[in-house]
């Protein structure tokens, strides 16, 4: 796939974007997740290497492919690692897979009721080098904790500067303001978001597109004006903390959002699984999620 492809395969593919992300201090939770215990790996690299086994073991899997895996999202060193021999973007492209790169570096600590990125120093680098794996676009995620417009306007400002930075590389940006699903004024913030996604998205200059990695909305069908606008490519849905179940009926509230599940994706899936094991329980949630994101019925 070329990027004419990849960015066919994202506007019309029926399916969703798996995120493969996890990374510093979530690993460890991902992998207990798995059933390997924190403790059970001496320093990062160990971990790193288990993280990228379970990776791997779902790449590979028969159930993992492009006709209801339209995209992936992986963390950087999920990208220059290896599945059977081959690059993970290749090896990715090769089951029909668009592959995405996380780029932030994680969160500030909460101001005005957000958290906004830390800074990404090398990013230019980066982009460059994933590129050149294949790599079709990114991801960045800040927090929305509490209804603050101006918190909430320069938060999404941010994402929409690092965005810029990756459109000029030739690379398609994934923007994730995430609202916190807990947070005790959720509905606000999503209207508040609305209110300045829309602002930014029509300053952006004629033939540039962004996605979008958004909250499941308190209420549904808040985000269908994103998903007809002219520069936005895709409007897909994290699930937040949802369980499977929970965001599954919540996504097929939303036309035109498709999923980018991670925990939702992965919670069955365990480490002293048989191969038929495994890939019968990742073949369960990847017939789930694909079915919310395109089944609105």
């Amino acid at each position: 796939m070329n990027q004419s492809d990849m960015t066919a395969k994202i506007r019309t593919g029926k399916g969703f974007i798996a995120a493969l992300d996890q990374s510093g201090g979530s690993t460890p939770k991902a992998l207990a997740g798995y059933g390997i215990a924190d403790g059970s790996w001496s320093g990062d690299d160990e971990m790193y290497r288990l993280i990228h086994e379970m990776r791997s073991r779902i790449i590979r899997s028969a159930a993992f492919t492009g006709d209801k895996v339209i995209g992936a999202i992986l963390f950087e060193r999920t990208m220059d690692g290896k599945v059977d021999g081959k690059p993970t973007p290749q090896a990715l492209i090769d089951k029909g897979i668009v592959p995405f790169l996380k780029v932030d570096l994680g969160l500030e600590a909460e101001d005005n009721g957000v958290q906004m990125m830390k800074p990404v120093p090398g990013l230019d680098a980066l982009l460059d080098r994933a590129k050149g794996l294949g790599v079709f676009g990114t991801k960045e995620r800040s927090v929305i904790n509490s209804a603050n417009e101006a918190g909430i306007a320069v938060l999404v400002a941010q994402q929409f500067q690092m965005a810029a930075q990756v459109t000029a590389k030739g690379m398609m940006p994934i923007i994730e303001p995430e609202v916190n699903i807990k947070s005790a004024d959720r509905d606000a913030c999503d209207h508040l978001l609305l209110a300045a996604l829309s602002e930014e998205l029509d300053q952006l200059p004629e033939g540039k597109q962004v996605m979008l990695k958004l909250s499941l909305p308190a209420t549904a069908g808040l985000y269908d004006p994103l998903v007809i606008h002219p520069r936005v490519l895709k409007v897909v849905a994290l699930s937040g903390g949802f369980s499977r179940d929970e965001a599954c009926v919540e996504l097929k509230k939303n036309p035109g959002m498709i999923a980018s599940f991670s925990r939702a994706l992965l919670s069955d899936l365990r480490a002293d699984m048989s191969d038929d094991e495994f890939d019968a329980a990742l073949a369960t949630a990847i017939d789930e999620i694909a079915t919310a994101s395109t089944d609105k019925s």
